[in-house]
Protein backbone atom coordinates (compact mmCIF):
# COMPACT_ATOMS: atom_id res chain seq x y z
CA UNK A 1 0.00 0.00 0.00
CA UNK A 2 1.22 3.33 -1.12
CA UNK A 3 1.38 6.52 1.00
CA UNK A 4 -1.43 8.07 -0.45
CA UNK A 5 -3.48 4.77 -0.21
CA UNK A 6 -2.63 4.20 3.34
CA UNK A 7 -3.89 8.05 3.87
CA UNK A 8 -6.93 7.75 2.27
CA UNK A 9 -7.93 4.66 3.95
CA UNK A 10 -6.93 6.47 6.99
CA UNK A 11 -9.46 8.95 6.86
CA UNK A 12 -12.12 7.02 5.51
CA UNK A 13 -11.67 5.32 9.08
CA UNK A 14 -11.63 8.13 10.98
CA UNK A 15 -14.30 9.94 9.29
CA UNK A 16 -16.95 6.75 9.74
CA UNK A 17 -15.82 6.59 13.64
CA UNK A 18 -16.59 10.04 13.55
CA UNK A 19 -20.13 9.37 12.49
CA UNK A 20 -20.61 6.84 14.36
CA UNK A 21 -21.03 9.56 17.16
CA UNK A 22 -22.74 12.27 15.19
CA UNK A 23 -26.44 12.60 14.44
CA UNK A 24 -28.52 9.23 14.23
CA UNK A 25 -31.55 9.77 11.74
CA UNK A 26 -33.55 6.44 11.96
CA UNK A 27 -37.13 5.49 12.17
CA UNK A 28 -39.58 5.13 15.48
CA UNK A 29 -39.67 2.14 17.17
CA UNK A 30 -41.23 1.83 20.71
CA UNK A 31 -38.13 -0.45 21.63
CA UNK A 32 -35.42 2.28 20.83
CA UNK A 33 -36.62 4.41 22.28
CA UNK A 34 -37.18 2.62 25.24
CA UNK A 35 -33.75 1.50 25.30
CA UNK A 36 -32.44 4.89 25.39
CA UNK A 37 -34.40 6.53 27.66
CA UNK A 38 -34.34 3.73 30.53
CA UNK A 39 -30.29 3.85 30.04
CA UNK A 40 -30.64 7.58 30.71
CA UNK A 41 -29.14 8.62 27.14
CA UNK A 42 -30.34 11.23 25.14
CA UNK A 43 -32.44 10.94 22.49
CA UNK A 44 -34.74 12.60 20.00
CA UNK A 45 -38.42 12.65 18.34
CA UNK A 46 -39.36 13.91 15.17
CA UNK A 47 -42.90 13.70 14.63
CA UNK A 48 -42.93 13.74 10.63
CA UNK A 49 -45.41 13.69 8.21
CA UNK A 50 -44.50 12.86 4.40
CA UNK A 51 -47.51 15.14 3.31
CA UNK A 52 -45.84 18.04 5.31
CA UNK A 53 -43.96 21.01 3.35
CA UNK A 54 -42.18 22.04 7.11
CA UNK A 55 -41.13 18.47 8.02
CA UNK A 56 -39.36 18.47 4.79
CA UNK A 57 -37.42 21.71 5.69
CA UNK A 58 -36.91 19.97 8.75
CA UNK A 59 -35.48 16.65 7.29
CA UNK A 60 -32.81 19.13 5.18
CA UNK A 61 -31.73 20.42 7.87
CA UNK A 62 -31.51 17.45 10.32
CA UNK A 63 -29.31 15.90 7.09
CA UNK A 64 -27.48 18.43 7.62
CA UNK A 65 -26.89 17.50 10.71
CA UNK A 66 -26.05 14.35 10.47
CA UNK A 67 -21.90 14.47 10.14
CA UNK A 68 -21.91 17.28 13.52
CA UNK A 69 -20.37 15.61 16.66
CA UNK A 70 -21.69 17.53 18.90
CA UNK A 71 -25.20 16.04 18.20
CA UNK A 72 -24.11 12.78 19.35
CA UNK A 73 -27.87 11.59 19.69
CA UNK A 74 -30.53 9.47 17.76
CA UNK A 75 -33.49 11.20 16.20
CA UNK A 76 -36.27 8.63 15.86
CA UNK A 77 -38.54 9.68 13.14
CA UNK A 78 -42.49 9.10 14.24
CA UNK A 79 -44.88 8.30 11.49
CA UNK A 80 -47.45 11.70 12.31
CA UNK A 81 -50.05 9.65 10.69
CA UNK A 82 -49.39 6.01 12.07
CA UNK A 83 -48.76 6.40 16.14
CA UNK A 84 -51.79 7.94 17.10
CA UNK A 85 -51.24 6.59 20.77
CA UNK A 86 -47.63 7.65 20.42
CA UNK A 87 -49.49 11.20 19.93
CA UNK A 88 -51.89 11.08 22.00
CA UNK A 89 -50.07 10.09 25.34
CA UNK A 90 -47.10 12.75 24.49
CA UNK A 91 -49.54 15.30 23.90
CA UNK A 92 -48.17 15.93 20.29
CA UNK A 93 -50.89 18.19 18.03
CA UNK A 94 -49.16 19.09 15.25
CA UNK A 95 -46.85 17.36 12.66
CA UNK A 96 -42.99 18.79 12.24
CA UNK A 97 -42.86 18.43 16.33
CA UNK A 98 -39.53 17.63 17.48
CA UNK A 99 -39.09 16.12 21.64
CA UNK A 100 -35.93 15.89 22.89
CA UNK A 101 -34.93 13.68 25.95
CA UNK A 102 -32.56 12.95 28.34
CA UNK A 103 -33.31 9.59 29.30
CA UNK A 104 -37.27 10.37 30.69
CA UNK A 105 -36.96 13.87 31.39
CA UNK A 106 -37.34 15.89 28.60
CA UNK A 107 -35.70 18.67 27.75
CA UNK A 108 -36.74 20.49 24.89
CA UNK A 109 -39.99 20.29 22.51
CA UNK A 110 -40.29 22.55 19.30
CA UNK A 111 -43.34 22.25 16.62
CA UNK A 112 -43.33 23.67 13.11
CA UNK A 113 -39.25 24.92 13.93
CA UNK A 114 -36.86 25.48 10.94
CA UNK A 115 -34.25 27.18 11.84
CA UNK A 116 -31.78 25.44 11.69
CA UNK A 117 -29.79 27.49 15.20
CA UNK A 118 -33.08 26.49 17.29
CA UNK A 119 -33.30 23.15 15.78
CA UNK A 120 -29.43 22.60 16.80
CA UNK A 121 -29.64 23.95 20.29
CA UNK A 122 -33.22 22.00 20.74
CA UNK A 123 -30.96 18.75 19.81
CA UNK A 124 -27.93 20.05 22.39
CA UNK A 125 -30.49 20.82 25.25
CA UNK A 126 -30.17 16.85 26.12
CA UNK A 127 -26.39 16.86 25.75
Amino acid sequence: MNTLQHLTASLSLLLCMGAAHALEVQPYTPAALADAQKAGKPVALHFHASWCPTCRAQDKVFTDFKPDATLALPLLVVDYDKERALKQQLKVHTQSTVIVYRGTRETARVAGETDPAKLKAALQSAL
